[in-house]
């Protein structure tokens, strides 16, 4: 007796049927099954995710930009 929850439909063992076909639609089911798992943020989660996103982009765009005026002014200084 088996108590595993999981579908056999979709698994890597199936054999498809049916050749190129077979194939193609077997790839199309096991799509389908790995979409039914994804979960989607809530608004509140995407809301945070993006600020989150925002401020990093911010931080990182704030650290280039002073590495490339330090580096500007270095060879500023080298060369002149």
């Amino acid at each position: 007796m088996s108590t595993s929850t999981a579908s056999t439909r979709g698994t890597a063992d199936e054999k498809p049927k049916g050749g190129i076909f077979g194939k193609i639609l077997l790839f199309i089911r096991q799509v389908i099954d790995e979409l039914r798992k994804v979960v989607r943020p809530t608004r509140d989660e995407l809301n945070t995710y993006t600020i989150a996103l925002i401020v990093f982009l911010a931080v990182l765009m704030a650290y280039i930009v002073g590495l490339d005026q330090l580096l500007v002014r270095l060879v500023d200084w080298t060369f002149a």
